[in-house]
């Protein structure tokens, strides 16, 4: 059988429905107990659910400038199409086991109709490296505001915890010169070689090397004139990704504020609020990336949020609900996602 990119494009949307539908009836709490959650939440669900559009359009214009910075005066292409193509990529990521092998092909596969395979793909993964490096850079950031917090008395700062904060920085150091080197030099190349030593791959990687040599070669030549030749672009895609990252904390800021969580009410406490947010959300995502080879990280992302909650003197109930908002907020958005793959643009 022949496989056409609508057939590609209906196994993708068909997978995704299937896991969906093995989630809701997979979920970590009753459905007693998960309306329960909801209608605690109430209103606030709109902005908690809302403020997704906002973070995937900062994810979208972080990709449509890599997209640009590898040939500005050819891109015939408009935010709206790579908005709608950023949340089914996302939608397709959380749905599928080791998140990226569902929404990066995908992208590639609709974004190769504007701009061809070669171009398509190195842009694909050059945005999938920017949102990655974007995660290491909150990583580490992030240990210089835990360590600010703990200084005026806000947090606490043990043998532990420097323990940990010093081996999450070496883990950031070594991520960023490996990606500097990806930079420099590209990946796709040592990606497919690298997949090769995987059981079962070996022979789709050699004739993968034999037939598109050349091709891979030319996406590798594209990651790395990125970098060398279009700084403004590279430092503008990586500062908004980071920016996305700050806005989705302030998803969890209001399910604090939910639970009168203000460090004291007024700017001040408000502030310390997103804060404390911005620390919850980096610890979880860490854990979450560390395990990602699960649909939606099942169970860690639970896991993540409590830890990190608790971490920060509040109660465990608390990441529980966290947690529980934030799963059905992703089925909502996954089946978002699913549905504009049907919307033709």
């Amino acid at each position: 059988m022949k496989w056409t990119k609508q057939k590609v494009n209906n196994l993708f949307f068909f997978l995704g429905v299937a896991v969906v539908v093995v989630m809701l009836f997979t979920f970590d709490v009753s459905f007693v107990e998960l309306w329960q959650h909801l209608c605690h939440a109430g209103y606030w669900l709109i902005p908690i659910i809302g403020i997704w559009a906002l973070i995937y359009a900062i994810n979208a214009w972080a990709w449509l400038v890599i997209i640009r910075g590898n040939d500005p005066d050819d891109t015939p292409l408009s935010l709206l199409r790579i908005y709608r193509l950023t949340i089914t990529g996302y939608a397709l990521n959380y749905a599928t086991p080791v998140g990226g092998l569902g929404g990066e092909p995908y992208r590639i596969m609709e974004l190769s109709k504007d701009i061809g395979n070669q171009r398509a793909a190195s842009s694909v993964i050059l945005y999938a490296m920017m949102h990655v490096l974007a995660h290491f850079t909150l990583w580490f950031s992030t240990i210089f505001l835990y360590l600010a917090l703990a200084a005026i008395g806000d947090l606490p700062f043990t043998m532990g915890t420097a323990v940990v904060l010093a081996v999450v920085a070496v883990f950031c150091i070594i991520a960023f010169y490996l990606f500097s080197k990806g930079y420099r030099h590209g990946l796709a190349f040592k990606l497919i070689r690298w997949l090769g030593k995987i059981p079962g791959l070996r022979g789709w990687s050699g004739r993968m090397l034999e037939r598109h040599s050349e091709a891979l070669h030319n996406i590798d030549r594209q990651i790395a004139a990125l970098h060398k030749q279009d700084k403004r672009a590279f430092y503008v895609s990586l500062l908004l990704e980071y920016m996305a990252r700050l806005v989705q904390s302030l998803e969890i800021m209001f399910m604090l504020l939910l639970f009168g969580i203000d460090c004291g009410g007024g700017f001040s406490g408000l502030t310390l609020t997103f804060f404390h947010s911005v620390l919850i959300l980096s610890f979880t995502t860490l854990l979450s990336n560390l395990i990602g080879f699960l649909p939606m990280q099942l169970g860690v992302q639970e896991g993540g949020f409590v830890i990190s909650i608790a971490a920060m003197g509040l109660s465990p109930a608390v990441g529980l609900f966290v947690s529980i908002i934030c799963r059905v907020r992703e089925i909502i958005w996954i089946v978002i996602g699913l549905a504009l793959m049907k919307i033709k643009s």
